[in-house]
């Protein structure tokens, strides 16, 4: 039995009228930047996520970049963040001039290590940027406080975690952005690139909106240097058509790590560990996420049973060749780099069966044998 990491037929087959009309439309139209539609999902995604204010842009990581400087982020200015995610949220921070700061991970969350922050900052502290990694909320009462009594922006990548909340509040409602990106395999995702900025903040918001279209606060009237970082309507005509079942799809991962939880637990132990999540946290599984310490072995038996994985990521920030630069070496964030040597990602799609889910289970435990 052949079971994918992802199956985006399976989604766009569900919804292939509904988006065929729409992009059909958009097409007839002429309309193909910006506009109505765009306008709409803005504030239909800014509502879903606690957000008085959306700005769409032209990716996630550009999302991440403007945020920082809609900011006032700049150069020479540290930005405290976490060494195990995509390579996006460190790259957003060099593009502006800043120094990526690095903080260890919680072993159990993969997001950062609240305890750890404080001791990293520094008179040239400007910002923190966690990640919502896999899905969960990285801690933002936490993270809330520290910003607060240190003069710190709080800038959310929540690229992963769009429906999460904690403690019963949404995404966007705390911090000073919380950007989204809707690359494909996102768990809102567009057929092409395409991302977000949030923010409760009108200022940060008109900012963003001239930032987003070369500077502009009106036709070819420039008031700073921008850039050209819109969303595209077909995008956005794809992304509400899948907007009104995004719950729904997210409560089928989440039913899907409980059943993992559940049919997994005996292996749980030296060997194998299960993603972990927080109390008050509603985890909506961009990935089922494991460690294992013989990983590269049960990667490599998965493929041979025709079961997907995928691990993410391979190498800590910190030890990449581009990040040499910084100074960091191998040893500086240990949990980071247990971690990368440890985890894989397993097929945990809202639209997998039963029996695809039994057989992986099945086959890992066949692994453990």
């Amino acid at each position: 039995m052949k079971v994918p990491l992802a199956d985006l037929q399976a989604q766009y087959l569900a919804l292939k009228g509904e988006i065929d009309a729409a992009i059909v439309a958009v097409i007839e139209s002429g309309s193909f930047i910006d506009g109505e539609k765009v306008q709409r999902l803005e504030r239909e995604i800014a509502a879903f996520c606690g957000a008085r204010f959306g700005v769409g842009v032209a990716s996630g990581t550009d999302a991440l970049v403007l945020s920082l400087v809609a900011c006032g982020i700049g150069v020479g200015d540290e930005v405290i963040t976490t060494p195990f995610t995509f390579g996006a949220t460190t790259e957003a921070i060099a593009l502006v001039g800043a120094i990526p700061v690095y903080v260890d991970l919680d072993l159990c969350t993969f997001n950062l290590d609240t305890s750890r922050i404080e001791q990293a900052i520094t008179p040239r502290t400007r910002a923190i940027l966690p990640v919502d990694l896999f899905g969960q909320m990285a801690d933002r009462a936490v993270l809330s406080d520290i910003c607060h009594r240190h003069g710190l922006r709080l800038i959310n990548d929540s690229a992963q975690s769009i429906g999460a909340t904690q403690n019963g509040q949404p995404i966007a409602v705390t911090g000073d952005t919380t950007t989204l990106s809707f690359y494909p395999t996102k768990n809102l995702g567009a057929y092409g690139d395409g991302g977000m900025v949030l923010t409760n903040d009108e200022e940060i918001a008109a900012r963003l909106r001239s930032l987003h279209a070369h500077g502009q606060s009106s036709y070819a009237h420039h008031e700073r240097i921008g850039y050209c970082s819109r969303l595209d309507t077909v995008q956005a005509v794809v992304l509400l058509a899948k907007l009104p079942h995004l719950t729904e799809a997210n409560d089928h991962r989440r039913r899907n790590a409980a059943r993992y939880n559940e049919m997994l637990a005996d292996l749980s132990g030296s060997e194998l560990a299960l993603p972990g999540c927080e109390k008050g946290s509603h985890h909506i599984y961009h990935q089922y996420t494991l460690r294992h310490t013989r990983r590269d072995e049960l990667q490599i038996f998965l493929k041979q049973h025709e079961i997907d994985s995928k691990v993410f990521y391979p190498l800590p920030m910190h030890l990449q060749p581009a990040y040499a630069y910084l100074g960091y070496q191998e040893g500086d964030f240990p949990i980071a780099e247990r971690v990368a040597k440890e985890v894989l990602s397993i097929p945990i799609f809202p639209e997998m069966s039963d029996a695809q889910q039994k057989f992986v289970a099945e086959t890992l435990h066949l692994f453990s044998l």
